[in-house]
């Protein structure tokens, strides 16, 4: 059973570990709701996981460090682990999924751990790291449904609740269930009137399925960009606690948390991956009832690939209204392009990227297709060209 007097004490070894990351004003997010981040994102291996796994492994007996220490991760967990068995001298093994973002394989590595890629998803990693356990007598650490990770994974709850009293509603991203488990029971402790939301990707909603069903759902296959939270199925601890301290699980799209994470990178300069952004998300697309109320989304982490990163912010411009891609049957012959440029331009478009298609199948004999990308302010904007090219005579087929 946890205490509260457990999470008061993860607050204290931590201190000089994990840093207290700061909780930051972000006035455009959704302008009906007072929105400030907690960014876990900064926090000493890019996620609040270094929390809950030191924490954990400075409680081992000496014995059980001595056999090493074993875990899995979708990557942020393992740098958590890595980290701490290196500050305690003790070894440290971590399955990851073998698609895990490069960035976070080579941060394990470079954090001390010997690092085992397993084909799949977190759950086969999870079942690797059990197999070697048992064959080789480690001690497991779980990413998230061990009492000791979730008590430390609730210190965060302790800082919003110093760091901001008046706080009314928070929200926190769902994949185990540790990092909000933990969360909410300390922030209910203190403060039962604060609104605690659970977000999940719509790929991967294990635990928002588990809450609606009243038992704990397993996933046959989950994906998302937030890898970070791609699990299938929730803990037993973390379930019992979610379903006790958090007031309602929701699930937010792929297009919403790319646009969540360019907000957050052009909005308040903060890297997000995935996972990390789906508070934000939530709030920014209306998804929980806490307009006018002071809210805080935890920004979870922030170790996302380059390469990645760059797919969500181009899907994060499409979902936002900035990048557009209209298709035109045109007639072939002269000064048609000269037109729709022509058009495009005096509405303020900024064409990035034209393919002009002549004898397609699916086009005229005496025609041919024009594929044009442009850089737009907003959706409104994309309407007043797509209605000027109209106006103009032009025909939009996509």
């Amino acid at each position: 059973m946890l205490e509260l007097s457990e999470v008061y004490n993860a607050a204290r070894v931590l201190k000089g570990v994990a840093r207290r990351t700061p909780i930051m004003y972000a006035s455009r997010i959704n302008p009906e709701v007072e929105v400030h981040l907690k960014c876990e994102n900064l926090q000493n291996t890019g996620s609040f996981k270094l929390r809950g796994a030191y924490y954990k492994i400075s409680q081992l007996s000496d014995e059980e460090k001595s056999r090493g220490v074993i875990a899995c991760s979708a990557g942020n967990h393992a740098q958590g682990v890595a980290l701490g068995a290196s500050r305690n001298g003790i070894k440290s093994i971590i399955c990851l999924p073998a698609g895990a973002p490069l960035s976070k394989v080579e941060a394990t590595k470079g954090y001390g751990a010997e690092v085992c890629l397993v084909p799949g998803v977190y759950d086969d990693a999870y079942a690797k790291a059990v197999e070697l356990r048992d064959k080789e007598g480690y001690t497991f650490v779980h990413p998230f449904d061990d009492l000791k990770v979730i008590a430390g994974q609730g210190t965060i709850g302790l800082e919003i609740i110093e760091d901001m009293p008046d706080v009314e509603a928070v929200v926190v991203p769902i994949g185990g269930g540790g990092l909000i488990a933990g969360v909410a029971f300390a922030i209910k402790q203190l403060r039962p009137d604060v609104k605690i939301y659970g977000v999940q990707a719509e790929g991967a909603p294990s635990m928002y399925k588990s809450i609606k069903s009243g038992k704990r759902e397993h996933l046959d296959s989950v994906k998302t960009i937030a890898d970070g939270i791609a699990v299938k199925e929730p803990g037993v601890n973390t379930f019992e606690l979610i379903g006790k301290y958090v007031d309602e699980v929701v699930t937010v799209s792929e297009d919403e948390i790319a646009a969540a994470i360019l907000a957050l990178m052009e909005q308040k300069k903060l890297v997000s991956e995935g996972a990390g952004a789906v508070s934000v998300a939530a709030v920014m697309f209306d998804k929980i009832p806490v307009k006018g109320k002071k809210t805080v989304c935890v920004v979870s982490g922030g170790n996302i690939d380059v390469t990645a990163h760059n797919r969500a912010v181009r899907r994060g411009l499409v979902k936002s209204g900035r990048d557009c891609s209209l298709i035109l049957d045109l007639e072939d012959k002269p000064g048609q392009l000269s037109g729709v440029l022509h058009v495009i331009a005096a509405c303020g478009g900024n064409v990035v990227s034209i393919v002009h298609e002549r004898n397609s199948a699916s086009t005229d004999v005496n025609g041919c297709k024009l594929h044009v990308e442009l850089e737009t302010r907003n959706h409104e904007h994309i309407r007043e060209i797509r209605e000027s090219l109209t106006e103009a005579g032009f025909k939009i087929v996509d």
